[in-house]
């Protein structure tokens, strides 16, 4: 079953990988036209809050409530309760999500006012933001239906489309930024109708293959059905547990926009190069085994789910590590080669490098929660994560509270480099708290040889950080040269230190088979 979950991982992979390139090419267009301004961080703080809240609502809560709901139904259930189970779960989330929708564009200005406080000290700034949220707030309608019908396919093993659904999205913000926005008197409000068609071509997009699958039901009012009340059980405690990374983000927003203009975007582009490889593999992993763990739990293979777990987890240190390293070692090149051109100078790439390489080892923290949350989700236990997530935000905030401020106060020089440090130090505990209590609860259990697997992939990881040093250089050569000579020198370093990786985990004796030491 492995090579099957590799392969299914493999394909979310080279989707996901379709849209994360899309994205940073988003995000370059972006950087060069906007640069790192009034009008970026008024955007970014527009479209953070729905997107904030897609994660919650519709990646985060919802889907691993809902995935595993719709996976027993697929299993236990006659394919007419399953339709009517589609159809009563979009009503009723379509209706509460269309009341918060409505809510939301009329109390623009208090949300900018709760998540931006700082912006009011900044009058055509807070104005701009309240603008552009009235027309970003209703994506989060329109994507959490998306999720929905993700979560159908998911189920159902058909992960190509969720997967590219999201290059719509990053191909319609790169017209509206160069095409409108670049053109337009008011871009930050064309920017921020980008976001609305955007949502709406998602949805339609997925449309046919839910159709093909004979799923696609009216939407009904049904809070009292079966299957959808308890979709909302498992819900209301995971609205917290399964983002407190997103949670944790957008505190950082606040706090930030406190600081000097900029650092808002600096960590917005110092964290969508982080979210790269933690979209292409580990969100693409935990997409792809939850529907896995919820069938092998729903059929009681415990000795199965424990394999699958081990698995994944050393599919994501043996990945994510590396790009974490690389991340670390690499961060000037890669934020001047992808957005150090136009109006995003020498100063920009610099602050958004210091923001990688603070963001860099959380990746690793980042993508084992991504892997272990779903050992809980997938048993329908959404109120641990809700506990371990309290916790890690509790110490996010105090060391934002007791450190950043404090260091911003004292004139501490990049204190948005703080702020990215606590985010990955909440995510560290994070993850530490959810593995402990998969291993104590004996549904986690290591297959043997983790100690010789580890001690391999530092090998590789330090022989890795001694080139990726060497490679490069100083900040000032990269941006001397053109894009071309800066994408091929760079892409020419990340493929030299990825090869010298892989030849030092095989020279150490690292084989397909210690990924996996028992039958999956």
């Amino acid at each position: 079953m492995s090579r099957a979950l590799l392969k299914s991982t493999s394909v979310v992979g080279v989707t996901t990988l379709a849209s994360r390139v899309t994205g940073l090419l988003r995000d370059m267009a972006l950087s060069q036209v906007f640069g790192a301004g009034v009008l970026m961080d008024a955007f970014l703080v527009a479209y953070k809050i729905p997107n904030f809240l897609r994660r919650l609502f519709a990646e985060g809560a919802f889907s691993q409530s809902f995935v595993p709901v719709i996976s027993e139904y697929r299993i236990r259930r006659t394919p007419d309760e399953v339709r009517e189970l589609v159809g009563g779960t979009a009503g009723t989330l379509g209706t509460v999500l269309l009341v918060v929708t409505i809510a939301g564009v009329i109390g623009a200005p208090l949300l900018i006012l709760l998540f931006a406080p700082g912006f009011v000290q900044h009058g055509d700034k807070y104005d701009l933001a309240v603008e552009m949220l009235r027309w970003t707030f209703p994506y989060l309608f329109f994507v959490s239906l998306t999720a929905l019908f993700s979560g159908v396919l998911n189920s159902h093993g058909r992960f190509a489309v969720p997967a590219f659904t999201q290059v719509i999205m990053n191909l319609v913000m790169i017209f509206f930024a160069l095409v409108l926005a670049a053109n337009s008197a008011n871009p930050g409000l064309v920017l921020a109708i980008g976001v609305f068609v955007s949502g709406v071509l998602q949805v339609l997009f997925q449309l046919p293959a839910v159709a093909k699958l004979r799923l696609l039901a009216w939407p009904r009012w049904r809070p009292r059905a079966a299957g959808v009340r308890q979709i909302g059980r498992l819900m209301v405690p995971g609205i917290l547990g399964s983002s407190m990374a997103q949670v944790s983000l957008l505190l950082d927003t606040i706090i930030a926009s406190f600081l000097m203009s900029g650092s808002i975007s600096w960590l917005y582009f110092a964290d969508r190069l982080m979210e790269f490889p933690l979209g292409v593999f580990s969100i693409a992993l935990a997409t792809v085994i939850l529907p896995g763990l919820s069938a092998q739990h729903a059929e009681a293979s415990m000795d199965r789910f424990a394999g699958t777990l081990d698995w994944a987890l050393r599919l994501t240190v043996l990945l994510a590590a590396p790009a974490a390293v690389g991340m670390l070692m690499f961060a000037g090149p890669l934020t001047a080669t992808i957005f150090g051109y136009g109006r995003f100078g020498l100063r920009d790439i610099e602050m958004a490098a210091y923001a990688l390489m603070a963001y860099s080892w959380g990746l690793l923290m980042f993508s084992l929660v991504k892997v272990l949350a779903p050992g809980y989700f997938a048993r329908q236990d959404t109120r641990t994560p809700v506990r371990v997530g309290i916790i890690a935000l509790a110490v996010t905030m105090t060391l934002n509270v007791c450190v950043v401020l404090p260091a911003k106060w004292l004139g501490f020089p990049v204190p948005h480099v703080l702020l990215a440090t606590s985010t990955c130090v909440g995510a560290a505990v994070n993850a530490f708290l959810l593995w402990r209590g998969l291993r104590r609860t004996g549904v986690y259990r290591p297959s043997p040889g983790w100690a010789a697997f580890l001690w391999r992939v530092l090998l590789a990881n330090l022989a890795m950080a001694a080139l990726l040093a060497w490679l490069a250089g100083g900040l000032e050569g990269w941006t001397a040269l053109g894009p071309l000579q800066r994408a091929l020198r760079c892409g020419t370093g990340i493929a030299a230190a990825a090869a010298l990786y892989f030849a030092v985990l095989f020279a150490a004796g690292m084989r397909y088979g210690h990924l996996r030491n028992r039958p999956i």
